[in-house]
């Protein structure tokens, strides 16, 4: 009979021993609750908090029967920030460790991409927390100026069909602000899930009040340093959201010939990837000069025509003039090395109003710069019968047009790169306007230099070359946007009553200093400043991001003690964008570098290597990873993000499909521990990191796996209590072979596992954990343990005890970072050393140290059970080879009298382990091996053999596997004719093509293991004439 019971407050003996005494069951109860009270923290079992009795948890003595994710991360966190465990010590003078979390944009959710950097961050900010580093771990969301202003304006269209002219700049403002604290509440709360140790007393916002502060701060002192000025200059602009776009927000589709390209706004697809030629008359004598462009629309803007100098065609034109056939004026030809002569007829137009090459060109040979395309993306005033047109519908008129007046020379497919705009889809045009910028080339250089003086270390190294290409030829920062959400730049138009016609820009914190600095550099009385009006822009999202690692530390006043940063962690896609940045703006506004360690981590993508993105329907998001999520529910999610706008109709029937295609039955619960594990599993340095959901469903196991070996060991422990009172150290002579061996493992994983987080190698750390939780401690250790403790008053029991708990929670401690959930539901549930020292949460224990564990590394006991360990492996392969159910009796032969030694040592490890009815260790073959066996061999000179009613005669089986081999070669044979005929890449649908890949694939690796296994046949008859041949001549010798 069992008594569960339930408490609230404190408890006394004397409590216990009133509810035992009634229920008659005193004093085994008693007994039992007396060993957790003395031996447990107790988490779900009795639980005190520090220095008192009192509980602060809902106490469960009975131990689940299996790991539940649910139930296992359902209050943790709540009582980790409870007790302060996240903010570090203020008192603490010895090392720190600081990093900023990059802030997630308001626009929706965390995807896979941000729990992968969460997740890198979390685990080294834990692993320093447990090596007593001042942790300081910053959080904070990014208001993501267009981003958020367009997935707003969507919903605002979707919901009421209005647009943010139809509610004005402040109503909709109001929308975003709402916006934000809807989608930033569950951005937190998928921090929380994900189990993220961030410093919540820090977290910011890149618009609240001390942050904007900040930004003003930084663009005055930028711009009274006159890095920053006003000028006529070309900007990525899109014409539907009427703004300029940062070069983050450009994407560029390659287009391999003729393509016609649907664009918003415009109701027939537009054409691209084609090369037009035609035609300009020479001004002064006959002729003609026939110039190649893709964008036929801005010749209305062209000024020069240009050829290069050495080009032999065009050496008698240079220097003379066209005439435009429709501006009817002459425009010159120019030579310029840029001209590659190769491309197209080797003569190219130039509109410096429109393209950034002939902007350079333009300015080289100062030419007029006409911009003919306004910012609706219509043909403007300046273009005659084409003025109000769409670019792309002016196109087609101009060809007409040309080749109406015989100019026209025809087309050809050319490949190009079309830009598009990530946040609209629309095709981003260049314009000349007047831009804010920050002149950039002294502090590119600065964090140029830095680079490559070594005060700056980019890992992997290989993106010091990326770093030196972007900066080394850097353009001026353009920090203007034409919107409405973000921060209003700081600046003021001012022109005063002595000159109305003169305008003066200066930065100022409100509109009260800006008429000082205006009536100060105008040298006029302030009351004479008679207009004064703030720029409507809103500043770039990346100059507020920029400031981050010190903004979010007190700058502009003293930044504190973790300022510079020890680390920048990030992914590799932005590292010009973002992280270039603030080696800038940290550099120029704080006098020193922001940090001096850069970590740059893949672009996450689906099993199949695809980019997560939208247009594939293959995003995932980790809460459906974390709780599971069934088909139906996934695509009721789809559809809810259809009806906000954030998918577009086209998104939402390829997020359908691929929902349907990747999760048929949905997506399996696995909690946050596995997806945190299986995230660290992949190489973080890689370029793309593969994510294949069913990786993760595995770690779940494996946490199942870890939650089973601690039950056995608690129970094993209850069983032989005494061993909680044993000291590893002081008994080592009591310790039995294989509890030195799994002790020398447990010090190799120590100290991998430490050098691979001290290089940020999580995927070594994780493969180490688990070889050694998964297959060293649990598969094999913990076996051998089985028969042992039969017996628990023995000392070889107590022994085996004390190196269960030892091994198990020196594996938690080492699992804690990337486990934090388990590892401290484990933590609790595992009784305490006696006279040892605990602390109340995992998360601040030591973690363990190649100091406190080399002394137990013992290579020569490690030799030793490997070969125990291998005969076991090749009997189990021989098992599964031959598919051998039963028990069957195994003969060792080994020439080495000190391996037989191991292997006689051992002989009940081999038989329990290996599923054998019993093994005989002899140095030379049985003459009882006629029939009915198998073999293999181990080691150089060694072998063994399995005797079975159930094996085959290896001539019978080979003859089997030869026939199923012929069959296997055939449908391979059949399934290449059908890929490699005419017209199948081009006929066949995709989804045929993978399902005959799938099969393809899945026909080799079977002929492959059919061929191991005839390889394997054809081993054991040589094994087993050497093996005879051995016997005999032992036979002779001996005589």
């Amino acid at each position: 009979m069992s008594v569960k019971m339930r408490y609230y407050g404190t408890i006394s003996k004397s409590f216990i021993f009133i509810v035992c005494n009634d229920s008659l069951l005193f004093n085994p109860v008693y007994r039992r609750f007396v060993w957790h009270i003395r031996h447990c923290s107790a988490g779900r079992g009795i639980w005190f908090s520090k220095n008192t009795n009192q509980i602060v948890k809902d106490a469960r003595s009975d131990f689940p029967t299996a790991y539940n994710p649910k139930y296992v991360e359902s209050n943790w966190y709540s009582w980790w920030e409870k007790h302060g465990y996240f903010v570090p010590n203020s008192a603490d003078t010895g090392k720190s460790f600081s990093m900023v979390l990059p802030p997630p944009n308001v626009t929706g959710t965390l995807h896979l991409g941000h729990a992968l950097t969460c997740t890198i961050q979390d685990v080294l900010a834990r692993w320093h927390r447990m090596l007593g580093c001042s942790v300081v771990w910053i959080p904070g969301m990014d208001h993501a100026g267009i981003a958020t202003q367009v997935v707003v304006e969507k919903k605002l269209w979707q919901e009421k069909k209005l647009t943010r002219h139809d509610i004005g700049r402040a109503k909709l403002v109001e929308e975003i602000w709402r916006w934000k604290e809807d989608k930033g509440s569950i951005i937190t709360e998928q921090f929380r899930r994900l189990g993220l140790s961030l410093d919540w007393s820090r977290e910011m916002f890149t618009m609240d009040p001390v942050q904007s502060a900040a930004v003003t701060e930084a663009f005055i002192r930028l711009f009274d340093a006159d890095l920053i000025y006003r000028a006529n200059s070309l900007v990525n602009w899109s014409c539907v959201l009427q703004s300029a776009i940062s070069d983050i927000e450009v994407n560029f589709k390659q287009v391999i010939g003729a393509t016609a390209i649907e664009v918003p706004g415009h109701l027939e697809p537009v054409e691209f990837g084609v090369l037009t030629d035609f035609a300009y008359k020479l001004c002064d004598r006959d002729g003609e000069i026939v110039v190649s462009t893709t964008r036929v629309e801005t010749m209305l803007g062209d000024t020069a025509v240009a050829v290069h100098p050495l080009d032999e065609r065009y050496k008698n034109v240079i220097g003379e003039h066209v005439w435009h056939p429709f501006r009817e004026e002459r425009i010159p030809i120019i030579c310029d090395d840029f001209v590659d002569p190769n491309l197209g007829t080797g003569a190219v137009k130039i509109t410096p109003a429109h393209d950034y090459v002939d902007f350079e060109v333009g300015k080289r040979h100062n030419l007029e710069m006409i911009s003919v395309i306004n910012e609706k993306g219509e043909l403007n005033e300046k273009c005659g019968v084409f003025t109000n047109m769409k670019r792309f519908d002016a196109r087609k008129c101009i060809m007409e047009q040309l080749d109406a007046r015989g100019l026209l020379r025809g087309k050809r497919d050319h490949t190009m790169q079309v830009p598009f705009c990530s946040r609209s889809g629309d095709v981003v045009e260049l314009l000349l306007k007047p831009q804010w910028f920050i002149n950039s080339k002294e502090m590119a250089h600065q964090a140029l230099e830095a680079v490559q003086e070594g005060d700056l270390r980019i890992d992997p190294a290989v993106f010091e070359k990326t770093w030196y290409t972007w900066l080394s030829d850097v353009r001026d920062w353009c920090v203007s946007r034409q919107l409405w959400w973000g921060h209003q730049i700081p600046v003021y138009e001012c022109s005063s009553i002595v000159n109305l016609q003169s305008t003066l820009w200066v930065a100022a914190r409100n509109i009260n200093e800006a008429v000082k600095k205006a009536a100060t550099k105008l040298n006029v009385l302030e009351s004479d400043i008679l207009r004064v009006r703030q720029d409507d822009d809103v500043l770039d999202t990346w100059f507020s991001s920029a400031l981050f690692p010190f903004s979010a530390l007190g700058w502009p006043e003293k930044t504190e003690k973790y300022y510079p940063l020890t680390l920048m962690e990030t992914g590799h896609d932005i590292v010009f964008f973002w992280v270039a940045r603030m080696v800038m703006l940290g550099t120029q506004l704080t006098g020193q570098l922001p940090f001096k360690n850069i970590l740059l981590h893949g672009i996450i993508c689906d099993a199949q290597g695809r980019k997560m993105s939208k247009s594939l329907g293959n995003v995932v998001f980790p809460e459906d990873i974390i709780a599971g999520i069934s088909l139906e529910d996934l695509n009721r999610q789809a559809r809810k993000n259809f009806d906000a706008g954030l998918l577009s109709r086209s998104e939402l029937e390829k997020t359908l499909e691929g929902q349907k295609k990747m999760f048929p039955k949905g997506i399996e619960e696995c909690g946050a521990d596995a997806l945190r594990f299986t995230l660290c599993s992949a190489n973080i340095r890689s370029y793309f990191i593969n994510f294949d959901i069913q990786q993760c469903v595995a770690n779940r196991l494996f946490c199942n796996k870890i939650w089973q070996a601690s039950k056995y060991t608690r129970m094993c422990l209850e069983r032989v209590h005494t061993a909680l009172d044993s000291d590893l150290d002081s008994s080592r002579d009591y310790l039995s072979k294989l509890d030195k061996w799994i002790l020398s493992r447990l010090a190799n994983m120590v100290s991998q596992v430490n050098e691979a987080l001290s290089g940020s190698d999580l995927h070594i750390a994780t493969s180490a954990l688990k070889t050694f939780v998964y297959s060293e401690f649990c598969d094999f250790y913990l076996e051998t343990t089985k028969p042992v403790l039969k017996s628990s008053d023995t000392q070889a029991s107590v022994m085996a005890c004390r190196t269960l708990l030892c091994c198990l929670d020196t594996a938690l401690h080492a699992l804690s970072p990337f486990m934090p959930f388990i590892t401290e539901e484990l933590y609790h549930y595992l009784p305490r050393l006696s006279g040892h020292h605990r602390s109340e949460s995992i998360m601040v224990a030591p973690y363990p140290t190649p100091q406190q564990w080399d002394q137990w590394r013992d290579m020569h006991v490690e030799k030793e059970v490997q070969l125990v360990i291998d005969i076991i492996a090749a009997i189990r392969r021989l098992k599964t080879k031959h598919g051998i159910k039963d028990k069957p009796e195994v003969h060792i032969v080994m020439p080495s009298a000190a391996d037989r030694q191991v292997y006689s040592e051992h002989l009940t490890v081999v038989k329990v382990l290996a599923g054998c009815r019993n093994v005989v260790v002899a140095d030379r073959q049985s003459p009882a091996l006629k029939n009915n066996y198998v073999a293999e061999a181990v080691g150089p000179s060694g072998c063994v053999h399995l005797i079975s009613k159930q094996v085959m005669d290896a001539s019978e089986q080979d003859a089997q596997a030869c026939r199923q081999e012929e069959n296997l070669l055939k449908e391979l044979e059949k399934m290449t004719k059908i890929r490699s005929a005419s017209g199948y890449k081009i006929k066949a649908p995709r989804h045929v093509q993978d399902a005959h890949l799938l099969k393809v694939q899945s026909l080799e690796n079977e002929l492959r293991r059919i061929r191991e296994l005839r390889e394997s046949l054809r081993r054991q008859v040589v094994v087993c004439s050497r093996s005879a041949i051995s016997s005999s001549f032992n036979f002779l010798v001996a005589l």
